[in-house]
């Protein structure tokens, strides 16, 4: 990491408003010009190959063979910010609607070594939904834009270079329904790994092997199927059997709801299957700390450059979090709050010295 880089990075923890190159040369006195901040964000792009060289030496020394590697996305919003090929029209899937912001995909590594306390989790690569081709939609005559790449294929391609590249040291790979198409499960199981994916109540599947080859499918919510009881089943377009764990919920409301968790991993128990879908949502802690503490949607940067590579330094703030939680045994949110009130007596000192200095 080089010099600015990391002065930048410890800016956006320290910020908590907008942060701006100026901001950081007003911050150091002018140690730092402010061009040479933007000549940084604005020269070479910063990619998941280097987000990997910055926490490996953190994840080698957490790692296990029992860890999970967790794939979700989140939209960055950026309703201000004009339109490029980084920030465009996203669906977001939890507030149902599109969204114009950054949409960021992350392979996410959560893992506890028997003599740490705590576990480690930590970013282990990420990509951005680039919209670089654009068309005419023929009902509306509205220009659209779309990815030259699925977040499918970004999927498959994070997880090849966790396995071949990375060497990381994981069992389980778990996302949710948006991310358990029939090719990333099969491309899951031929890596050698075990999946763990919510699955939607719509998708076709049978009990035996012989309804299988007639083409006798089912949906998923009309089997007859047991509360927390695991079966085997064949899931239409996988080429494997797997193992189907229904679990019936209770909502605030007071209504039940279903939820169908499907492995590949054929001795798991409904409590193996609760317990490592749990796990998943660490990513979610995840991306409200990156959020939150990290500044990551706090740049007034226009290029998709500059963009990038303020994400960048976000994912590295986070990280630099995850190790101070372990020297000071705080949370993310704890460690923030203690910079705030730091800042906030300095503040106060400040004031009351201004004050003074004026009834003198």
């Amino acid at each position: 990491m080089n010099k600015e880089m990391d002065l930048y990075s410890d800016y956006l923890l320290s910020s908590f408003a907008q942060v701006t190159a100026t901001g950081l040369s007003k911050l150091l006195d002018g140690a730092v010009s402010h061009d040479k901040i933007t000549r940084m964000l604005s020269g070479h792009t910063y990619s998941s190959k280097y987000l990997w060289q910055e926490v490996k030496p953190l994840v080698r020394q957490y790692e296990s063979e029992d860890a999970s590697l967790i794939f979700d996305d989140t939209i960055v919003s950026k309703p201000c910010t004009d339109e490029n090929d980084l920030i465009s029209w996203h669906w977001d899937h939890s507030k149902g609607r599109n969204e114009k912001g950054i949409n960021l995909l992350t392979a996410f590594y959560p893992t506890q070594s028997l003599s740490a306390s705590e576990a480690l989790r930590v970013p282990v690569a990420f990509e951005c939904v680039k919209k670089s081709v654009r068309f005419c939609e023929i009902k509306t005559r509205e220009e659209k834009r779309q990815s030259p790449v699925t977040k499918n294929e970004m999927m498959r391609s994070m997880l090849q270079q966790a396995v071949e590249n990375q060497h990381l040291k994981f069992r389980y790979v778990l996302a949710d329904s948006r991310f358990s198409s029939s090719d990333n499960l099969l491309f899951i199981a031929r890596l050698g790994k075990y999946f763990v994916m919510d699955m939607k109540s719509n998708r076709l599947c049978m009990f035996s092997t012989q309804d299988r080859n007639r083409g006798r499918w089912t949906g998923m919510d009309k089997l007859p199927l047991q509360a927390e009881q695991p079966v085997k089943v064949w899931i239409k377009d996988l080429e494997i059997e797997v193992l189907l764990c229904k679990f019936v919920f209770t909502n605030r409301d007071g209504s039940t709801g279903d939820m169908y968790l499907l492995s590949n991993d054929l001795e798991l128990s409904a409590e193996d299957f609760r317990t490592l879908y749990k796990k998943r949502w660490s990513v979610e802690e995840y991306h409200k700390s990156l959020k939150q503490n990290a500044s990551l949607a706090k740049s007034p940067t226009r290029t998709v450059t500059t963009q990038t590579n303020h994400l960048f330094a976000s994912l590295l703030a986070y990280i630099k979090l995850e190790q101070l939680k372990f020297i000071h045994r705080l949370n993310h949110f704890a460690l923030k709050s203690k910079i705030y009130f730091s800042a906030l007596k300095n503040a106060w000192n400040e004031l009351d010295a201004i004050k003074n200095y004026n009834l003198a």
